[in-house]
Parts: C-alpha cells; sequence; structure tokens
C-alpha cells in the first residue's frame, strides 16, 4: 500500500527519536519517532505523520515539511517489519474478499497499531509538551486507514485528520458517527492502482454521513500525492490545528 513521494534526505530541522539514526531517543514511546518541533514552545499544536505499507518514518517528512511552522511534527514508524531494508508495515493485508483492490486490515495487527498510535499520542503530549487538544493525524495509504480509524475510536483525542489514498476500514464504517464534527480533509488519485478512487470517495460519504465535516478532493494522479494536493492540504489546515 504504497509510498508517497519519498524523502531521500532528512531536512536539518527534524531530529531522531529512535533507532535509525545517529541520535539516541530522548523520549521513551511505544513507537520509533522523528520530531521537529515547531515554533511554539510550550502547549504546542502537533500533527503526527503515519506512512504508508513498505516505507518508513522518513516517508511524508517532506510533508511535513511543508506544514505549518506553528505545529510539532512527529513522524512515527510502523511496528511491523518486511523484507525490504527500512520497510515497515502496520498490519497485513486480508486479501479474502478477493485480492488488493477490496483488501482490509489484517484485524490482530490493526488492533495492535491503532494501540500503538493513541499510546504514542498519549506519551507524546507530556514528552514534547504538545497541546492535547491540537493533535491531529496525517496518514497516506495505510496511514490514512489507521488514522481515520482512531479518529473514530478515539474523537477526543484528535482535532483533526488528513487522509491521503485510504479507505475506511469495514470494522469502523459502522461507528462513523463518532466522528462528527471532526475535519477531516480526505484526497484520492483517480488512476490509483493500489486503493482506487471509489473506495477514497466512499471514506469521504460514510464520514460525511456520520456528521464529520469532510473535504473530499480528487486528483489525477496514481498512488501518490501531488503538488496540487499538498498546496490544498495546506491551505485547508491553516484554520483547523
Amino acid at each position: 500500500m504504497g509510498t508517497a513521494p519519498v524523502t531521500h534526505g532528512l531536512p536539518a530541522a527534524f531530529i531522531y527519536r529512535g533507532t535509525i539514526g545517529s541520535m539516541e531517543s530522548t523520549a521513551d514511546l511505544p513507537l520509533e519517532h522523528i520530531s521537529r518541533p515547531g515554533t511554539v514552545e510550550s502547549d504546542a499544536p502537533a500533527v503526527v505523520l503515519i506512512h504508508g505499507r513498505g516505507t518508513n518514518e522518513r516517508d511524508l517528512l517532506s510533508i511535513g515539511a511543508q506544514l505549518p511552522e506553528e505545529l510539532h511534527v512527529l513522524s512515527v514508524r510502523a511496528p511491523q517489519r518486511m523484507n525490504g531494508p527500512n520497510s515497515f508495515t502496520w498490519y497485513d493485508l486480508d486479501l479474502s474478499a478477493g485480492g488488493l483492490h477490496a483488501s482490509q486490515p489484517d484485524s490482530e495487527g490493526f488492533r495492535r497499531s491503532l494501540d500503538l498510535v493513541h499510546e504514542f499520542v498519549e506519551g507524546a503530549i507530556e514528552a514534547y509538551d504538545l497541546d492535547p487538544e491540537r493533535v491531529g493525524l496525517l496518514g497516506f495509504s495505510q496511514g490514512s486507514i489507521t488514522s481515520m480509524a482512531a479518529l473514530i475510536e478515539r474523537p477526543e483525542a484528535y482535532r483533526w485528520v488528513v487522509a491521503l489514498n485510504g479507505y475506511l476500514a469495514e470494522s469502523h464504517e459502522g461507528k462513523a458517527n463518532n466522528a462528527e464534527g471532526k475535519p477531516v480533509f480526505i484526497g484520492g488519485g483517480t488512476v490509483d492502482q493500489v486503493i482506487p478512487i471509489e473506495r477514497v470517495e466512499h471514506a469521504a460519504e460514510t464520514l460525511e454521513s456520520g456528521g464529520a465535516d469532510v473535504r473530499f478532493e480528487r486528483y489525477d494522479a496514481g498512488h501518490g500525492t501531488t503538488p496540487a494536493e499538498l498546496s490544498d492540504v495546506v491551505e485547508w489546515l491553516e484554520t483547523r490545528y
């Protein structure tokens, strides 16, 4: 489940908090992560970046670098290692419904990762002096699926969600009204061969029918992000974080 445009170099403003980098972890949190403090020193607004399948916590840093400078950016790594180098996943895929285009998260791995995301955010609020009422999630592909489910499970914990190229897991569709009133940006590619735009649009329709404040956008793209999409995300986020 894809990769957003890969960041080949780590922006200087980002600091390693984990074992991949040259710096030792300074925060005892349940997920390896990279941190970029924003311009707000205490009670800071924050965003947690959640990457897609087969990548790692570096993958969305180029997106994080374009977000409002007030935000404390935390980019987390999925807990399950894959075969490739620096390759991780949030869960295995349940392909029993007919292959990749109809895949769903494996329930056991999905539950583990959602719990870890919730625990990470709880710990990060204290460790990094974040404002508990101003934490948002930005996910791509598997990270998008995880972000929408996390919002539905704990709407009080997340101020907003940006969900790019992802669907709403069937396990959480029936609880979409939990996200009532929450701002959600959902974007997808019209030629996405991994997660078809119809699944992305269904997520937007389901959350909107449950009362979420949804903005849904289509882009002439495959399984990845575009400058136009990122521009829309930044513009949308300006009045919501």
